[in-house]
């Protein structure tokens, strides 16, 4: 029997015991995090499954792998002689795993999965599902810990406090910016799980999940107090003193579920059911009356301030300095040492550790040749990675963190001579770029209406793409924030309304299965642009600082507003990054920058 073979036997043998028909592993831990600590890994413990994202659904005959588009070349090719099932999620033919659920459990029968970890809003829409079908839904069961000999503790790095110039607003303001909202809902506490939202409200960091400075841990937030609960250890005695001067006591993880439990009936709470699970809510007497609302601290954390901007603009010179040095570098060894997708990944990231106040990659470095390039969230590996060599097209996809700003960018690079076809796609996707930059648009309006700005000139040219245009970037937090989302696929609810100092990814694409892919990607800021009796609009200002390679573009496809566009935009990157780089980087720079 193959691992993946052996574990989901002994999953099987768990669920038998336990009485259940199915069981739901969801790639999520207690806080919904999208990198998981160590410990809350099991759906690709179990599967041998990588990528971020993907739902297990094991019976006693069938163990199913529902996954998006990003995901289904590479996880049909790690499932394969697994016995799972790859489940294409948005394919007419497959049912998602709720309604798969309820159309494959009878009356009587109970389906399994760790409360702990499934979102409010998800154990509502599987509660209704079971209810359907007569099963009923068991919240209480972590099956692995009954088979996972070796499963990993609480992570046990250290929080540390973000500070000034970086910490732009102080703890205190942003509590009192947080207690303005709950009072907006009448509430009189406030429960908070989200990672990110935890470490912007209080200033501090952590490494406990790759790639996002944040650490495990919930708040209890009241009008006059606050409550942060983390492991032991975790935080010295001289932040605890810096914490309680502004009114913040820290107590142990575990003690978070009790802190709820105990909560007086004539305190109202504020949840977010999209950003706690249902083990935290459950644990709470539900006579306790509560408003559900999305948490005032992911609004506040999504529009940077100026100074937080101010910071970003540096951050994006530094970070695009160190991607100077990684081109001049790659394009001087290409043919004259051995360069593969993994080398990528060591160079820029080597080049970003060598830049003022970086601290870490923000996310796993996607570097893809041709047909790799073609897997929108492909990732190299020891085992599984190409040499670049050849003709062809290079993506790179990385981002770094930095104390004053998180930066994300996708370039592709000419590798020796494209072809026709390969410009066309790469024209079309720099046209969709370029029109979602210049958009101009009304304040409030909901960020997925403005997707089809940049499709429409990769629909004009009868190509489409299946993940979203746009994400929301945090500030030395998640690459990926809310709760703005350009993509035609999200719901355009009022809390994904377009507000000044929300900074978004702008990021088209186009794939061809096996052959290419294309995807270029810069940060763009919601500015101010002008406001009169119709009233208030915003525009973009674009804040990632690269080389766009002109190699690559069928110039007859652009109009000579395009053109400009691009022109203003390499003699900006020029002005900016010239100044921080010297020797081959800067003739590189040079060169990469000259107008078309």
């Amino acid at each position: 029997m193959s691992s993946t073979d052996a574990r989901i036997a002994q999953l099987r043998q768990a669920m038998s015991r336990r009485g259940l028909s199915a069981y739901i592993v969801p790639s999520s831990d207690p806080h919904l995090s999208e990198y998981l600590p160590a410990r809350w890994q099991g759906r690709r413990w179990l599967t041998g499954f990588t990528g971020s994202v993907g739902t297990l659904v094991v019976t006693a005959d069938f163990a199913g792998l529902w996954v998006d588009s990003r995901y289904w070349v590479q996880a049909e090719a790690q499932l394969a002689g697994t016995g799972v099932q790859l489940m294409k999620i948005a394919v007419a033919t497959t049912p998602g795993h709720v309604d798969w659920l309820a159309a494959n459990t009878r009356a009587g029968e109970v389906i399994g999965v760790d409360g702990q970890v499934l979102g409010l809003a998800a154990f509502r829409a599987l509660s209704a599902a079971a209810a359907a079908s007569g099963a009923t839904l068991e919240i209480r069961a972590d099956l692995l810990d009954d088979i996972w000999a070796d499963r990993a503790g609480l992570p046990a790095a250290a929080i540390y406090e973000h500070v000034a110039p970086q910490a732009c607003v102080s703890r205190a303001d942003k509590l009192a910016q947080v207690r303005q909202g709950m009072q907006a809902h009448g509430a009189d506490v406030h429960f908070i799980s989200t990672l990110d939202d935890i470490a912007w409200l209080f200033n501090l960091r952590g490494a406990d999940v790759d790639y996002n400075p944040v650490f495990v841990g919930h708040a209890l937030i009241g009008l006059d107090h606050a409550t942060l609960f983390v492991a032991d250890g975790k935080i010295d005695e001289a932040l605890r003193a810096v914490l309680a001067a502004d009114g913040v006591q820290v107590a142990g993880y575990a003690q978070a579920a009790d802190a709820l439990a105990s909560l007086e009936l004539d305190q109202k709470l504020l949840i977010d059911p999209a950003r706690v699970t249902c083990g935290v809510f459950h644990s709470m007497d539900p006579a306790v009356p509560r408003v559900e609302a999305i948490n005032p601290s992911t609004l506040l954390k999504s529009r940077k301030t100026e100074a937080e901007l101010a910071n970003v603009r540096q951050a994006m010179a530094q970070d695009g300095a160190a991607l100077c040095e990684f081109f001049a570098w790659f394009e001087g060894a290409l043919g004259r040492e051995t360069i593969t997708e993994l080398t990528i990944d060591e160079q820029i990231t080597a080049a970003r550790a060598r830049r003022p106040d970086y601290v870490c990659p923000s996310f796993a470095t996607i570097a893809g040749f041709n047909a790799n390039g073609a897997m929108p969230h492909y990732r190299a590996t020891p085992q599984s990675h190409s040499v670049i060599e050849g003709d062809g097209l290079l993506l790179i996809d990385s981002g770094g963190q930095y104390l004053g700003g998180t930066t994300d960018i996708t370039r592709v690079v000419a590798v020796g001579t494209p072809n026709a076809d390969q410009k066309v796609d790469f024209t079309l996707v720099l046209k969709g770029m370029i029109a979602l930059s210049r958009a101009a648009f009304p304040r409030g309006t909901p960020s997925p209406m403005l997707d089809a700005i940049a499709r429409a000139p990769i629909w004009e040219g009868g190509a489409e793409y299946g993940h979203g245009t746009g994400h929301g970037v945090g500030y030395f937090l998640n690459v990926h924030e809310g709760p703005q989302v350009i993509s035609y696929r999200a719901a355009p609810g009022p809390h994904t309304a377009m507000e000044p100092g929300m900074i978004t990814s702008n990021e088209p694409g186009i794939y061809r299965p096996g052959r290419w892919g294309v995807r270029i990607e810069n940060l763009v800021a919601n500015r101010s642009w002008l406001t009169s009796e119709l009233g208030e609009f915003l525009c973009f200002e674009t804040l990632t600082l690269c080389p766009i390679d002109t190699r690559c573009i069928e110039p007859a496809l652009l109009r000579a507003d395009e053109i400009a566009w691009l022109n203003d935009y390499h003699k900006t990157v020029f002005e900016r990054l010239s100044p921080l780089v010297q020797g081959e980087a800067l003739a590189w720079l040079e060169r990469r920058t000259a107008a078309i």
